[in-house]
């Protein structure tokens, strides 16, 4: 596998990189809101034990190459207003699943799309990736949108696949081929 701790990608508005301990506070502010959380498979954090212990497990994952996980940097004043990642890598099939959290006063400016898009051409580029997929909350009709643009196609309904905090939601399954995304670039 490959040790993905060092990668960093830029677009002209922002800096992809990987995850630093300096970075709890400010993944905890993303993740504590209700908001933000709220088609997550997971309710909003608590305390700052849990981003501790996500940028610990982010950076034990990135460095056995088993997950691309990139927090999202406004390059103008290097704030840090989210994340992405490409998990559950199967090198056989070149196949990655992507996941995507922005802080809500970022929501409207094209940052995700910009993120996620620099992400997934790393990922048919460096990564020789064949497909990836994304599994949303259906209710989520923003990420629906923004993986729409991206040139994802929904696949499929999955009836009641999570349940977050007694909370029984569906997922919609959205995929996108490598040849499709060398179509729309």
């Amino acid at each position: 596998m490959t040790d993905y701790s060092q990668l960093e990608l830029s677009t002209p508005r922002l800096r992809l990189r990987a995850f630093r301990a300096q970075d709890a506070e400010a993944l905890l502010t993303i993740y504590a809101d209700p908001a933000v959380c709220r088609y997550l498979p997971w309710p909003a954090w608590a305390s700052i034990d849990l981003a501790h212990r996500r940028l610990e497990r982010a950076a034990n994952e990135m460095a056995a190459g088993e997950t691309v996980n990139l927090l999202i940097v406004r390059a103008a004043d290097e704030a840090v207003v989210g994340d992405c990642t490409l998990f559950h890598l199967d090198a056989q099939c070149r196949r990655a699943e992507v996941g995507y959290s922005l802080a809500a006063p970022a929501w409207g400016q094209g940052i995700m799309q910009e993120a996620v898009g620099a992400l997934l051409q790393f990922g048919f580029d460096a990564m020789d990736l064949h497909r990836v997929e994304a599994d949303i909350d259906p209710r989520n009709t923003a990420s629906a949108r923004s993986l729409e643009r991206l040139g994802f196609v929904r696949e499929g309904l999955l009836r009641e696949r999570w349940i977050v905090e007694g909370e029984v939601s569906d997922s919609e399954i959205y995929g996108l081929l490598r040849r499709d995304w060398e179509l729309r670039r």
